[in-house]
This record gives C-alpha cells, structure tokens and sequence, in this order.
C-alpha cells in the first residue's frame, strides 16, 4: 500500500471504515456512527487518498469492499477487537440522541456545564457528547453536531450564529479591590493586568475611557480565561470580566468590580454547525442553547434551516 505522507489516520477514519464495511452502505454507517453521510464519504476518501487505492466498490444499493478494502477491514477489526479487550478507554455513546458539541475551556467549564442539566434534560432528553478544544475543527470530518466558540465572526465552511456579545468591566481579588479604591481608569496602571489569549479586551476597555494600552512587563497572559479568573481571584493583578462566563464568580464574591465602567468586547461568542441540514437532535440542542444565550427563535430557526 503505498501512501505518500506518514502521518497517522485518525482513529474517526478507521471507525468510518469498520463501519460502512460491515452494514455495506455509508447512510446506515452514518446512522450508526451518529454522524452525517458526508462525514463518511469525506473519511473514506480520505482513507482511500492516504492508501492510493480504492476500498469500496460504489454502486446503486451500497458499496462493497475491493480486495484490497476486505484486506484492511480484517486488519482493523483485529486491531478493534484487541484494542476493546485490553483498554480502558472511554467509550462515547451513540445513538440518534446523542449530539456532539465541541468548545474551549472557558466556555465549556463556566458556560455550559452550569446549563448542562437544562440543556440535556429539558423539554427531552438529550446526551451531549462534550469535546473541550481550543482548534479550530473541520466539523464535518470528525462528526461533530455544533461547536461554540469565541471570534470576530463566521468561519467559511460552517454556518455560524451569534449567540451574545461581551460588556467587559475591570474586576480583581476583594483584598486588591481595597488596595485599588476608586477614581479614574488611569488608576488601574498602577497595577498587573492581567490579559487572555491577547490584549484586545483591555486596549477595547481603555479605548473607551479615551486612554491607549499596550502590555507591559509587569502584566500577565493565560490562554485559558480560567486561569485568568485564579489569578484575579488570588490576587496577581486585574482581569476583565466577560459576563455571562463570570456571573457564577461575581456572585460568590471570589472576584469582585473594581470599576463600574464597561466596554464592548471585540470577540463575541457563536455558534456553528457544519453546512448541509442538521440532525434532529443537533438542531433541537441548538434551538435549547440559543434559548440560553437569548436569542430569538426566527434567528435560531434561520440558522437551522440554512443550507450554507
């Protein structure tokens, strides 16, 4: 078999094979695996373009297996049967209710799993299968329903949304905030600030004070907005607040306001979905997070509806 990359093939290739080999049809793989037809037809070519060869016979009633197709399978569902029997690996359910979505930390720890209990339970029930990643995903490949993420708009290749905007505001520890006091924003310099993935939030909150930012030595970065929050919260400077991610802090007191004053945030938060209609089940998780995030059931029902 003579391929010209080394690179590995995603396990989601080879459980696309494994399963259109076995049902010999890449709707009922798709059915089976929970994912789209397209998404299988993208993994076995994809498969077929690494190997340099042809798998499946295609025709009118399903697909069949070429020789060198039947070859591979029995290889690979060796290699499944002894991965089965001798890992302990996580095993994601299947089946029609299940929708897989996919998120950064810091939606997923202080957004979503506070809504999770609602979103997976109400009106029905649902299982959310959850993929915490900071990439960017082709959707479609690797069988994932939505995806929320924070940006400064549509990504080509999905349909996108957005869910809600950010009104940022300075916070810190309850000791800093004493030791900061009131005043003007010019205040806030004498102290770290402390930054996310960059310095856009912090340029935007002095922008609108009329004031110019630019980091300095003396503040802080963490790509993870978790983080951020720990730091402001145990006392290394001052972070931005991002309502809604930052209401469950605020309200324990663990980080508290150190300034009234808000400013539009750059980035808002979306959500996508890979293009083509929407299973049932990805759209009525959808319609429940739009429901979460505010949002109007004619924009929620126009993202669904959308073919591209």
């Amino acid at each position: 078999m003579d391929h010209s990359s080394d690179t590995m093939l995603p396990l989601e290739t080879l459980r696309a094979f494994d399963a259109a080999a076995r049902t010999g049809s890449f709707s009922a793989a798709a059915e089976k695996l929970n994912i789209t037809h397209g998404a299988i037809s993208r993994q076995i070519a994809k498969l077929e373009d690494w190997l340099g060869l042809k798998v499946f016979d295609r025709g009118a009633r399903g697909v069949s297996l070429t020789i060198e197709g039947n070859r591979l399978h029995l290889r690979t569902a060796e290699a499944f049967a002894l991965i089965s029997s001798h890992s302990d690996r996580w095993v994601e359910p299947r089946g029609t209710a299940v929708v897989r979505l996919t998120s950064i930390p810091s939606v997923s720890g202080l957004w979503l799993m506070p809504r999770m209990a609602a979103l997976e339970n109400n009106p029905s029930k649902l299982r959310i299968v959850l993929d915490v990643d900071i990439r960017q995903a082709d959707l479609a490949d690797e069988g994932i329903d939505l995806s929320i993420r924070c940006g400064r708009g549509g990504i080509p290749g999905r349909v996108s949304v957005q869910l809600f905007e950010e009104h940022v505001f300075p916070v810190a520890s309850p000791e800093l905030a004493r030791e900061i006091g009131h005043g003007d924003p010019a205040r806030l310099l004498k102290f770290p600030l402390i930054n996310d993935s960059d310095a856009s939030a912090w340029r935007a909150w002095f922008a609108a004070q009329g004031m110019d930012y630019r980091p300095r030595p003396q503040d802080r970065r963490f790509e993870d907005y978790n983080l951020v929050l720990d730091a402001a919260a145990y006392g290394l400077g001052i972070a931005l607040a991002r309502p809604p991610l930052t209401g469950h802090q605020l309200k324990s007191g663990r980080i508290i306001a150190v300034d009234e004053r808000t400013a539009l945030n750059p980035v808002s938060y979306w959500l996508d979905r890979p293009m083509g209609r929407p299973r049932a089940a990805a759209a009525d998780l959808a319609r429940r997070i739009a429901n979460e995030a505010g949002l109007t059931p004619d924009r929620i029902e126009t993202f669904i509806e959308a073919e591209s």
